[in-house]
């Protein structure tokens, strides 16, 4: 199984948009610095997660999701959060 996910960082008032096999370890890497992509925005807290079966359909959502910017991927599938 993968996982599309969209993380959100209220100290920088940022998503990040990504895909995994291991969404607990990629948290964690995420919130120790170990992503150069993410490592000044911690703590990330996910918000939004979705399961699929292949890691090409994470891929292509993740892409989609990218693509269309994660606020307005989540406001087109009514998905309500906190941030």
């Amino acid at each position: 199984m993968f996982f599309v996910y969209i993380l959100y960082s209220a100290t920088k008032e940022k998503f990040y948009i990504g895909q995994t096999n291991d969404i607990d370890d990629r948290l964690r890497r995420h919130n120790s610095g170990q992503s150069l992509s993410t490592k000044n925005g911690t703590p990330w807290k996910i918000i939004y997660t979705i399961q699929l079966n292949t890691r090409s359909e994470a891929v292509t959502l993740e892409d989609k999701i990218k693509k269309r910017g994660a606020k307005r991927y989540l406001q087109d599938i009514n998905f309500e959060y906190q941030l």
